[in-house]
């Protein structure tokens, strides 16, 4: 099933060329910041912090939390966001004297359990860390992801982002552009189509549905 989901998305989207960043510094942040809110809100943030040239682990640990506050404001949420990063950076110059090279070539489930263990990192940011600023194989659920799933009845209602994560994990081989490609265009048919409100009409999707239509979730 997952294997003729991921045709048919690519199929209609093409490659989605994801996660947008310059740096895999600027990918941690970025997977921090879009915590509840939307990428434009994060590219302004961090359009912000290139700005102010600050956008580099040591900057982000040396510039007070108020400072960094403000510049990422308008990402949202923006004091707990500031607290977030000082958090991540502090670990990674705890444990890595600030080489993200160096952390990312722990192996993929120590790093992870490490990052979950960092206040403010839950499981969707450290496997998108892990995934797109690490190139480590670790595949990324997040809302609409489990969206998709559940409403084409794909999965249990009460599934939980480890058993997502497992599905996809278990069905598919383990390999980093395609757990990359695959997360990047679900996104693409949550945003534009499996919404709170559904565009099954127009979803290139909508044959896949159940005779009764999307499951209610």
């Amino acid at each position: 099933m997952l294997k003729r989901l991921y045709d048919r998305l690519f199929e209609a989207f093409g490659p989605q060329h994801w996660w947008p960043g310059q740096s895999p510094f600027e990918v941690v942040v970025g997977a921090i910041l879009t915590q509840n809110t939307s990428w434009k809100n994060v590219e302004r943030a961090i359009a912000n912090l290139h700005e102010d040239g600050v956008l580099q682990p040591k900057s982000i640990r040396d510039l007070h939390i108020d400072e960094l506050a403000e510049l990422i404001r308008p990402a949202g949420y923006y004091r707990l966001k500031a607290r977030r990063l000082k958090n991540l950076v502090e670990f990674v110059f705890a444990e890595y004297g600030g080489s993200l090279d160096e952390m990312f070539t722990i192996q993929l489930t120590t790093l992870r359990e490490q990052l979950l263990r960092v206040n403010g990192i839950g499981p969707e940011t450290a496997d998108s860390i892990l995934l797109y600023a690490g190139e480590l194989p670790t595949f990324v659920v997040d809302n609409y992801t489990a969206r998709v799933l559940k409403r084409h009845g794909w999965i249990e209602p009460e599934a939980d982002y480890y058993a997502i994560k497992d599905q996809f994990e278990s069905e598919l081989e383990t390999d980093v552009e395609l757990y990359n490609e695959f997360h990047a265009l679900l996104v693409r048919v949550g945003n534009h189509y499996c919404r709170k409100t559904p565009k099954c009409d127009e979803c290139p999707l909508s044959d896949m549905l159940p005779d009764s239509g999307f499951v209610e979730i």
